[in-house]
């Protein structure tokens, strides 16, 4: 059994930050879960432009607004406590957060990341063969 309390695991090197970003990766390859799981905050006003070609992700809303465009289509959806998405065909799109504060979200990854991940210049995190950038 694993049990994780975020406000500790936020104080230690499972935490990550980067422009626009933080994350506490409180699940991680090393756990042998076959996934990982985030508590990722989005920064107020951050407009991120992301490609996870090499992982998939789902991402559920707990506290805060904003959008997601999907850069294939266009197509805007609003993002609110309650709203869930999934990244199931490597999306390239861009997350918003509202200037008027923080989106908290919970999210998973398939396949797990391994920590210190931080996005490269194409929006997407290394696949599990290529080494990860230190943040």
């Amino acid at each position: 059994m694993i049990v994780r309390n975020l406000a500790e695991e936020s104080l230690t090197p499972r935490r990550v930050d980067s422009e626009g970003w933080t994350s506490v990766r409180l699940i991680l390859e090393e756990d042998g879960m076959g996934f990982s799981f985030h508590i990722t905050t989005i920064h107020p006003g951050a407009e991120l432009r992301m490609h996870y070609k090499n992982h998939l992700e789902s991402v559920f809303c707990m506290q805060g607004s904003g959008s997601i465009e999907d850069l294939a289509t266009g197509e805007r959806h609003a993002i609110r406590p309650g709203v869930m998405y999934a990244l199931d065909a490597h999306d390239q799109h861009i997350l918003r957060a509202d200037a008027s504060g923080p989106m908290v979200m919970a999210c998973v990854f398939n396949p797990p990341v391994t920590g210190r991940e931080i996005h490269g210049p194409d929006g997407a995190y290394p696949a599990a063969t290529e080494p990860a950038e230190s943040a």
